[in-house]
């Protein structure tokens, strides 16, 4: 559970410099670069094995790493433009109602167990991640740019789906700072390419410091969460619930605290129903 919560603890941190990004007028894009970089580097930095990098490509999970650094940048840009064309709202809910493609597959392809009680909590963490993201401004779909929602929802769901996929078949416990390492080094060069085929080649200091501030702990957001996946303590619907649940309100809370948001009567109904939602799915 310790690192499960430190897993939520620094995937919610960058919730807080993204909100700074907007303050400073950080360009996203070369600070998200940046980010991928910096977390490639901590990869090989806690890796503690002698390797060579030619013959990376010989490991088992080298497809693997291309296809999921691929798919998070990918998944970054949809959610900014799901963002600009649907609302921050609309982004948020869908990106974490995706939570519910791990579930299944864990359940048909790993033969998880889940009882009613956990099954419920499922249910109730859909409702709570709703309820804790969405505005007073009533969420509104354009049937012309409902497929950046669709493909966001689909897309963050394949991409813990195959994390625990890569980590239960290829990722022994011991090369898992290598992987990661690949995976976010794979997304920064695929972002530098989409860097100059925009022709945004103007780096400014700026852009690298939010990039550096956000890349530490989104490396150990993951390198904790796939820790907490190869502890068989819970199974991986009730880690991937807690995960995406927890966020939602400690985000939430962080908002509060950091930013002075205001919060609805929905969003607080949301809260409470987060804390329920992890009280059923980790009952034995």
């Amino acid at each position: 559970m310790i690192n499960l919560a430190l897993s939520i603890f620094f995937s919610s941190s960058l919730y807080v410099i993204f909100k700074y990004f907007e303050k400073y007028k950080i360009n996203t894009l070369q600070a998200i670069i940046t980010n991928y970089i910096v977390a490639c580097v901590c990869g090989l930095a806690f890796y503690k094995n002698e390797f060579f990098i030619y013959t990376i490509y010989e490991k088992p999970w080298f497809i693997g790493a291309i296809f999921l650094g691929l798919l998070f940048i990918s998944i970054f840009n949809l959610m900014a433009i799901t963002s600009q064309k649907n609302g921050l709202s609309v982004a948020s809910v869908s990106g974490k109602m995706g939570v519910v493609i791990p579930i299944i597959f864990a359940v048909i392809v790993y033969k998880e167990q889940l009882t009613v009680l956990s099954s419920l909590g499922v249910l109730i963490a859909l409702l709570a991640v709703y309820f804790t993201s969405v505005k007073e401004k009533a969420m509104t779909f354009d049937k012309k740019t409902l497929i950046y929602p669709v493909l966001l929802f689909f897309g963050s769901g394949i991409i813990d789906t195959f994390i625990k996929f890569m980590e239960t078949n290829y990722v022994n416990s011991s090369e898992a700072p290598l992987f990661l390492s690949m995976v976010f080094g794979i997304a920064g060069l695929a972002g530098f390419v989409i860097l100059i085929v925009k022709a945004n080649l103007k780096i400014e200091l700026k852009n690298i410091v939010g990039g550096v501030l956000l890349g530490v702990p989104n490396y150990f957001s993951m390198a904790y969460l796939i820790k907490a996946l190869q502890n068989d303590s819970l199974n991986s619907s009730t880690i991937f619930t807690i995960n995406n649940v927890a966020i939602v309100a400690l985000t939430t809370i962080f908002a509060i605290l950091f930013f002075k948001e205001k919060l609805s009567l929905k969003n607080w109904l949301g809260i409470i129903l987060a804390i329920i939602s992890i009280l059923f799915v980790t009952n034995p």
